[in-house]
């Protein structure tokens, strides 16, 4: 039986957005990087979090989810950003490069469809700042046909916290329970 995916962002979730003042979390520390096709004189600043590596490998480490980047990073979230997280290389979902002037063109996030696609009927946890009603009524959808489905949504000026990667895991874990008909212990651990 697979495991459901943890489908994670990158922007508003590891990378927070800056506070009015242009200030970003104390936890956070600088880094340049140089995505796929840009000049090497004129890098990207962002922010990451130390401990959520750390934090990140805990939950994958359990083997109760499968992680996935689901970015418009893409493939820079596997060369760069996981990386400096202290993270092993993770595949990623391949999300186009949409022409759009807004993340909910259609009243949802842009990404959703996409992602349904990959998905089919794999169940998954989806972590991202930027989810709309309709995103939640989707998710909610999807696990009334049989595809269970979790959304959690980090403020995108703090990003993503403890309680975050807490919720994904006992998801997984009270998922993993059901899917066995066992009783899942505290930490999302089958109990005997």
């Amino acid at each position: 039986m697979r495991p459901p995916y943890l489908l994670l962002d990158v922007d508003g979730v590891l990378i927070p957005f800056p506070d009015a003042d242009g200030s970003t979390p104390a936890t956070h520390a600088r880094h340049d990087v140089v995505p796929t096709g840009r000049c090497t004189d004129n890098p990207v600043t962002v922010w990451l979090d130390p401990a959520h590596g750390p934090m990140l490998m805990d939950v994958i480490s359990t083997g109760l989810i499968t992680p996935v980047w689901c970015t418009s990073w893409r493939q820079n979230a596997t060369t760069l950003i996981g990386p400096l997280l202290g993270l092993p290389p993770l595949p990623y979902i391949d999300l186009p490069r949409p022409q759009i002037t807004t993340s909910h063109t259609n009243g949802y996030l842009w990404k959703r469809d996409h992602v349904d696609a990959w998905l089919d009927d794999a169940p998954a946890v989806w972590i991202d700042d930027d989810f709309t009603s309709r995103d939640h009524a989707w998710a909610a959808e999807r696990t009334t046909r049989g595809a269970a489905t979790l959304l959690i949504q980090p403020d995108p000026r703090v990003g993503l916290q403890a309680e975050h990667v807490a919720e994904a895991r006992a998801w997984a874990g009270r998922l993993l329970a059901v899917r066995t008909g066992a009783t899942a212990a505290p930490g999302g651990t089958e109990a005997a």
